[in-house]
């Protein structure tokens, strides 16, 4: 049992370090050196826990996405349900990848490769922003804010405008500014939501 106890406590070792590489330089400075040195630990200590580091990158999108609707739901408690709750909820998961361009990065820009097991990631990332709103999706349906058999078209349009909107802002500072960026937002997804 105690070693059980100590193999976890290892692993978490370095899948906090993984993960605040990947918050705070992007995936482009992860590498198991700066994992295993930030960590406190050698490199080849990583490899007694994890087979490489793309098994480190498929827990740490695991959490981010925990993590990630965590701060969307923040965004939202004074907020009865419906689509204004729903609209907070999109804008917070907005702001999340904001916060931390360097998940977003890992999430919509780079190329899922052999991070763990692929198809899970795929999933867990298209689905993201569904995932993040499930309980507000699933009460402005069944309260018929919005109609079923419209609910996956918007869903679609929801995730594409805001993905696309995220490239701009983060890669390309357009709009200039944060406020911009967040009314631009605001608007656009209350439109598809009307």
């Amino acid at each position: 049992m105690k070693n059980n106890i100590q193999e976890k406590r290892m692993r978490e070792y370095f899948i906090t370090a993984a993960k605040e590489i990947l918050k705070g330089e992007g995936i482009k400075a992860l590498s198991v050196r700066n994992i295993a040195e930030r960590a406190g630990y050698s490199y080849t200590t990583l490899y007694n826990y994890f087979k490489d580091v793309n098994e480190l990158i498929f827990l740490c999108i695991t959490d981010f996405q925990e993590e990630c609707n965590q701060y969307a739901e923040g965004k939202t408690k004074n907020i009865p349900f419906g689509k204004e709750r729903l609209s907070a909820k999109i804008k917070g998961y907005m702001g999340f990848f904001v916060e931390y361009p360097g998940i977003f990065e890992l999430y919509y820009l780079e190329r899922v490769g052999d991070f763990g097991n692929r198809q899970t990631i795929i999933e867990t990332i298209s689905n993201s922003l569904e995932n993040s709103c499930k309980a507000e999706w699933e009460f402005c349906i069944s309260h018929g804010l919005i109609k079923k058999e419209d609910a996956s078209l918007i869903m679609l349009q929801l995730r594409n405008m805001v993905v696309g909107l995220l490239i701009f802002y983060i890669n390309r500072l357009t709009p200039a500014s944060y406020v911009d960026f967040i009314d631009q937002s605001a608007k656009m997804i209350d439109s598809i939501l009307q």
